[in-house]
């Protein structure tokens, strides 16, 4: 069975301490699941039965780490975290309406790595890498070689966002910004700081569910010394992905100040009932977590079978008005491109 390593023991030397950390989480992620095989070895499924109906994506490849794969329910095909991260023969369906760049990413590009699609913010593709690689992930075409400002480039990003003063907020994206080693992001986070037109820095991550270990008590640290607001919004999809360990981790971020929020996407036989997904704002709330944005799917090439019909979100919507009060029911919502907000879904 998988036991994250705990890296909140200090030893007497700091240096030694962050070293010891950033390799527990490093270790954990040279340790990830990446064969299709080994994955349904782990679950007890039987290769014969299920190997034919996977994929081999050379582009996009499986992705999971063992901390993840230990939330999994064993011998169960349709497990709802699987589905996830298991790459299906059903990505290669050729479906009207599903682009490369569903949600007009790069015609959002205003300099290197940085887009801008609603007033007063802009995105900060940070890096390319995740500690998992997500099957309905909208990115998943995304050129980040050309996109992801390096340190060369650095100086000249940080001009772009200076020169627009009605800019208030960076959202910290990727491919996940956690992904990064603490030294650079951290040196990013404080140069961001410095500009005096910058209120607010908002972290997109999927991380914490996949990659405990990368929250490290140093992390936490430099992350409660930022002198802006500082906004965490999760990734959770599903119930099951919010265990103990979760649960302790988001109380270190609210000690320190943090908001937290989170955004699911609908996703066909994994939360598409009202069941799940009010137990899922229940358990985000019970973590400290506000239900934020419910998407629908962004239609990227290679994620048509997650789709939910249009339909069934109007029912799943009323139903959760039903059941929850207000501020456990997140919004629906689809992103159009060229649009100036989030498309609300009535």
């Amino acid at each position: 069975m998988y036991k994250p390593m705990i890296t909140g023991i200090a030893p007497q030397d700091k240096d030694d301490s962050q070293e010891l950390a950033n390799a527990a989480w490093k270790s954990a992620l040279a340790t990830a699941v990446r064969d299709p095989r080994e994955l349904l070895a782990l679950l007890n499924l039987n290769e014969k039965k299920y190997l034919d109906k996977i994929s081999v994506n050379e582009k996009f490849k499986l992705l999971v780490p063992l901390s993840y794969v230990a939330k999994m329910k064993k011998s169960d095909w349709h497990d709802p975290l699987l589905r996830q991260v298991l790459p299906l023969k059903d990505e290669a369906i050729k479906a009207f309406g599903f682009l490369s760049d569903p949600v007009g990413d790069l015609n959002a590009e205003v300099s290197s790595g940085v887009l801008q699609k609603y007033h007063g913010r802009v995105l900060l593709i940070t890096t390319g890498a995740c500690a998992v690689h997500c099957r309905y992930c909208f990115r998943r075409h995304f050129p980040y070689a050309n996109s992801v400002p390096d340190k060369a480039q650095w100086q000249q990003t940080l001009a772009s966002i200076k020169s627009d003063k009605t800019v208030t907020e960076v959202i910290l994206s990727g491919g996940d910004p956690l992904m990064l080693s603490d030294e650079r992001l951290r040196s990013m986070c404080q140069d961001l700081a410095t500009i005096p037109h910058i209120t607010t820095l908002r972290f997109h991550t999927r991380v914490p569910l996949f990659l405990p270990e990368r929250v490290t008590a140093y992390f936490i640290q430099w992350l409660s010394e930022l002198k802006v607001k500082v906004v965490m919004v999760l990734h959770a999809n599903h119930a099951n992905e919010l265990d103990s360990e979760f649960a302790s981790i988001m109380r270190k971020f609210s000690q320190c100040g943090v908001v937290l929020l989170n955004q699911s996407v609908l996703l066909k036989n994994i939360n598409d009932d009202a069941d799940n997904l009010v137990l899922l704002s229940q358990r985000l709330f019970e973590c400290g977590i506000l239900p934020y944005y419910l998407h629908q799917l962004d239609k990227v090439q290679g994620a048509a079978h997650f789709e939910v019909s249009n339909d069934k979100v109007q029912r799943l919507q009323q139903q959760l008005r039903e059941r929850l009060p207000g501020y456990l029911v997140p919004r629906f919502v689809k992103e159009v491109s060229g649009k100036r907000y989030k498309q609300p879904l009535e």
